[in-house]
């Protein structure tokens, strides 16, 4: 099949700087070489090349992309690049992520009285063709298609899966060989026969170009679509260069194949980050969180304590894959690599071993950059004397500038490795045990500091409640509260309804089941006069987590808490507000009944209008109950 593959290849055109013919490299497994295959002859690049993931083959990748001119090395730092994309490809197009399957009950409840589903995008088969073969044909034409063998989760583990991506993009190679675990290993995984997600993208600008790149950035805006295929495990996306459209490792294959996965084997692929917590007396538990993109996952997960004593180790910032052991206990594996944060807010104040972490083998995109070689982003101290800035289009900028020097969703790419207080078992191939799972968003009004759920299936309501701000991860504008469940709404890969059924079924299972506790938290409630949070957030939510981690490990059901008509709240002095000053613990657990009232009618209004008949009846039940407490 290598030889065959290869006469395509070369029927296309020669070889070019930094492909390699596969003659070179060892067969391809048949599985991959049939998918490599296809995609040749659909979008005939002039070459092939396979990515071993060596670091001399990455060093080379950066290097082309330099004489590109699509990064540039930044020389304050070891081994870091800085790329300025085209302002059109700078975040998630959700209105252009689409699932595809024969049903549209499948992907998307049917929502009431014609509104538009906000839980996935449903295409049907034929229009999808339809749009493939306005895209794909001849896409990688003049360019080299890389062939990237990967493994979301630490190679041979029960809980990972694998993925071949083929692609235009050196970027996106450079990325996902920070992302993934990625190369020659995962290709002698893949020659044992394992199955594997199909990955096929392209920025969509074959060569000659047609008109000119804006920052060398190739990109297609006008034809962007992001589309998944869960029947056949296949992910193909054309158009846009830049994060969860390109490195389909990511949100594409981690949380939208993937929850379709887990759903068909009986586990789950979530939007969580993951956290170890250890006690003053050496006693660690494990907790899984999720909360909407830019709403501070990377910072909770790489939390520096402020209370004495008490440890946080990060096993992952943002996607965990959970599956009961044979104990039935519950256990997490973070299946990326690496870190692909929001720059703008982290600082050495909010998140001192992120920028720990970046600090080298890190690729930077669409921040701002300093005369002297290295980045910068609102949030950060201002630049020393005789420090001059250039913002994320290239442009001169300065303090007070109307416009931002880094875009609200400029990212950095860093190898999760290199994170300070990594978890000693962050690549444990059983995974870590959880303990708790937390929901969270920004919430300015009504929804207290912190509350654990009644019971499992009350838990199960709480994420399918979630909402929150709107955030610059997507092409939303701020301040609009907006319906967010289980922080998944982006990345469901499958009817919500049937989602919420597969959580509930987590406490029907035949074998034992030790379930971990739920809690909901807000770090985001602001005071109504001033507009100032309430909370000081950032270490001192591990107030928050000392909490919780006491309800992991309670006796007695009301001990440290007490009963609301929400949940369970900390009793008057359960959380340790010692050194804290100027904080009003009562506005921070004030449960407004009228809040609650407004609160349970738009979720009915939600769940009736988007869910309809596809929500469980337990679902309903726990709305029914909330209603009740509400309204007496």
């Amino acid at each position: 099949m290598a030889g065959l593959l290869l006469r395509v290849v070369r029927k296309h055109g020669g070889a070019s700087a930094g492909a390699r013919s596969l003659a070179s490299v060892p067969s391809l497994p048949p599985a991959v070489a049939d998918f490599v295959k296809g995609a040749v002859d659909e979008c005939r690049p002039s070459n092939v090349h396979v990515v071993t993931g060596t670091p001399r083959e990455t060093a080379a990748i950066l290097a082309g992309l330099e004489r590109e001119g699509t990064v540039k090395r930044l020389p304050k730092y070891e081994n870091c690049w800085l790329a300025r994309t085209d302002p059109k490809d700078v975040a998630r197009v959700e209105s252009k992520t689409v699932i595809v399957t024969r049903n549209q009950r499948d992907t998307v409840p049917v929502p009431a009285g014609g509104a538009k589903s906000q839980l996935g995008s449903w295409m049907d088969e034929s229009d999808w063709q339809r749009a493939r073969r306005e895209r794909f044909p001849g896409c990688m034409a003049g360019r080299t298609m890389y062939v990237i063998p990967f493994s979301m989760g630490p190679v041979g583990s029960s809980l990972s899966k694998y993925g071949v991506q083929v692609t235009d993009s050196p970027y996106v190679v450079a990325s996902m060989g920070i992302m993934t675990r990625a190369g020659t290993p995962v290709l002698n995984k893949l020659a044992e026969g394992v199955d594997f997600v199909r990955c096929q993208h392209s920025v969509g600008r074959p060569l000659p170009l047609s008109g000119p790149l804006v920052n060398s950035w190739p990109c297609n805006p006008d034809k962007v679509l992001i589309s998944h295929l869960p029947d056949e495990r296949r992910i193909m996306s054309f158009g846009s260069g830049y994060g969860g459209n390109s490195l389909l490792g990511k949100k594409c294959f981690a949380l939208r194949i993937a929850s379709r996965i887990a759903k068909d084997e009986g586990w789950l692929a979530e939007h969580m980050l993951i956290l170890g917590v250890t006690n003053p007396q050496g006693v660690k538990r494990y907790v899984a969180a999720a909360f909407p993109s830019a709403c501070g996952k990377t910072n909770l997960a790489m939390m520096k304590p402020a209370l004495p004593g008490w440890k946080v180790e990060c096993v992952g910032d943002d996607i965990a894959w959970m599956k009961f052991d044979s104990q039935g206990k519950l256990r997490a594996i973070n299946p990326e690599n690496g870190f692909f944060g929001v720059a703008p807010g982290t600082s050495d104040r909010t998140n001192p071993y992120a920028i720990a972490t970046i600090a080298r083998n890190t690729v930077f995109t669409n921040v701002g950059e300093t005369s002297e070689g290295g980045v910068w982003w609102e949030g950060l101290d201002p630049p020393a004397a005789g420090v001059t800035l250039t913002d994320w289009h290239g442009k001169a900028w300065k303090q007070g500038s109307s416009t931002p020097c880094a875009h609200p969703n400029s990212r950095f790419c860093a190898p999760a490795g290199q994170c300070p207080i990594i978890d000693p078992q962050w690549e444990s191939e059983e995974g870590v045990p959880i303990d708790a799972i937390i929901f969270g968003g920004r919430r300015p009004e009504g929804v207290p500091l912190v509350y654990e759920s009644f019971s499992w299936k009350h838990g199960v309501f709480v994420g399918a409640a979630m909402r929150s701000e709107a955030t610059a991860a997507a092409e939303h504008k701020g301040k609009v509260i907006m319906h967010d469940p289980f922080a998944m709404r982006p990345f469901f890969g499958y009817n919500f309804g049937d989602y919420l059924a597969h959580w509930l079924s987590m406490e029907n299972r035949k074998a034992p089941t030790q379930l971990p506790k739920i809690f909901h938290v807000n770090w985001f409630r602001k005071d109504p006069d001033s507009g100032a949070f309430l909370w000081p957030g950032f270490g001192e939510n591990a107030r928050v987590l000392e909490w919780i981690f006491k309800r992991c490990s309670r006796e007695r059901e009301d001990e440290a808490g007490k009963k609301s008509t929400i949940g369970w709240l900390p009793q008057d002095g359960a959380i340790d507000t010692q050194g804290l000053s100027g904080v009003d613990m009562g506005a921070l657990f004030d449960v407004p009944t009228p809040f609650w009232q407004k609160e349970t009618r738009e979720l009915r209004a939600y769940f009736t209008q988007q869910v309809g008949a596809d929500l469980p009846d337990e679902v309903g039940a726990e709305l029914k109950a909330l209603e009740d407490r509400v309204h007496v």
